[in-house]
C-alpha cells in the first residue's frame, strides 16, 4: 500500500505547535492517518487511494486560524516498514504517571510499571505521544475496570483497549473504521497477550450488535463524537461511564450539550495543551 507524505509549513504569528495540532485535527477529517512534528511545521501521511488534492486545498482555504498561510509539498512514498521509520524518527517510550509505560517492541523493557503496554504503531494513532491519548490513559489509571464491559471506539492501535484488559476488565471490544488500524490493533493485542479483546472493523453502525457496556472510551474527534452521540448513549448501561477526548477545551460546552440531550451528565474534565478529556455518565436513578 503506497502513501503520500505531505510537508506543511506556515506563515503565521501563531506558534507552530498550535497550528500543528489544529491542522492535524482538520486533516484527520479528510483521511490523513498519521502525523509527525517537523522543525518548521508538520508531516502528514495519507494512503494514495484516499488522497484528494482538491479536498486538501479546500481544507486549507477554510483553516480556522486567521492570518495563517499554509503551504505544502507532496511526496509519493512506496510501502515501507513503518515500524522502522517510527523507531528511527519519532516513537520513544512514554510514561504516564508512576504506573504506566508505553513502548514499542524494539525498545528495551523497563521494570517497575504496573501496566507495561507494547505498541508497534505503524500508521495508526495512539501511542501516548499525543495529548488526547495521554489524557485518556491518565484518566483510565484512576478508574476501576475490574470485571467491567468496555468499548474502545475508534480504537486505533488498541492501546486503550489493552490498558482496560490489563486493568482486569471483563469483555473488551475495540472498533475502528480504518482497515489499517484494524490490522494494527490485532497485531498489538497479540504483542500484549490480551487476545480476549475483540477487534471489529466498522463504525458506530456496528454498535447495535453488541450488548451494553459499562465503560465507553472514545478518543476520536469533535464532529464524530457529536454525530454519534445517540449511538454511544444507546449502548451504555444506565450506570455507565463515557470517557471522551479528541477535541479542544473550548469544545467542552458543545460536547456536554449534545450528550445532555441523550440523558448523560458531565462528571469531570481536564486538559493538556488545550486538548480536553471529559467523563460523562448517566445520573443515579
Amino acid at each position: 500500500m503506497d502513501f503520500y507524505e505531505l510537508r506543511f509549513v506556515y506563515d503565521s504569528p501563531v506558534e507552530t505547535e498550535i497550528i500543528n495540532d489544529i491542522l492535524a485535527s482538520e486533516l484527520g477529517e479528510i483521511g490523513f492517518e498519521s502525523f509527525t512534528q517537523a522543525e518548521d511545521g508538520l508531516l502528514a501521511y495519507i494512503r494514495e487511494t484516499a488522497y484528494n488534492r482538491d479536498e486538501l486545498q479546500q481544507t486549507i482555504a477554510s483553516f480556522p486560524l486567521e492570518n495563517t498561510g499554509i503551504q505544502f509539498t507532496e511526496n509519493r512514498m512506496e510501502s515501507k516498514n513503518w515500524n522502522e521509520e517510527w523507531e528511527k524518527n519519532y516513537f520513544k517510550p512514554i510514561t504516564i504517571g508512576n504506573d504506566c509505560i508505553i513502548h514499542a517492541s524494539f525498545h528495551g523493557v523497563e521494570a517497575g510499571y504496573a501496566y507495561d503496554i507494547v505498541i508497534d504503531p505503524k500508521m495508526s494513532f495512539g501511542t501516548g505521544n499525543h495529548e488526547t491519548t495521554y489524557l485518556m490513559i491518565d484518566e483510565m489509571l484512576r478508574m476501576d475496570f475490574k470485571g467491567k464491559e468496555v468499548l474502545d471506539m475508534g480504537c486505533g492501535t488498541a492501546v486503550l483497549a489493552i490498558l482496560a484488559a490489563q486493568k482486569e476488565a471483563g469483555r473488551v471490544v475495540g472498533v475502528d473504521i480504518d482497515e489499517w488500524a484494524y490490522e494494527n490493533a490485532l497485531e498489538n493485542i497479540k504483542l500484549n497477550r490480551t487476545t480476549d479483546i475483540r477487534i471489529v472493523l466498522g463504525g458506530a453502525e456496528k454498535l447495535d450488535s453488541f450488548d451494553k457496556f459499562d465503560i465507553i472510551l472514545a478518543n476520536i474527534n469533535r464532529n464524530i463524537l457529536l454525530r454519534d452521540a445517540a449511538y454511544y448513549a444507546n449502548c451504555m448501561k444506565k450506570d455507565g461511564c463515557l470517557l471522551m477526548s479528541g477535541f479542544y477545551t473550548e469544545d467542552i460546552p458543545v460536547i456536554e450539550e449534545a450528550y445532555k440531550k441523550q440523558g448523560l451528565v458531565l462528571e469531570s474534565f481536564s486538559g493538556k495543551n488545550n486538548w480536553a478529556v471529559v467523563k460523562m455518565q448517566y445520573p443515579p436513578t
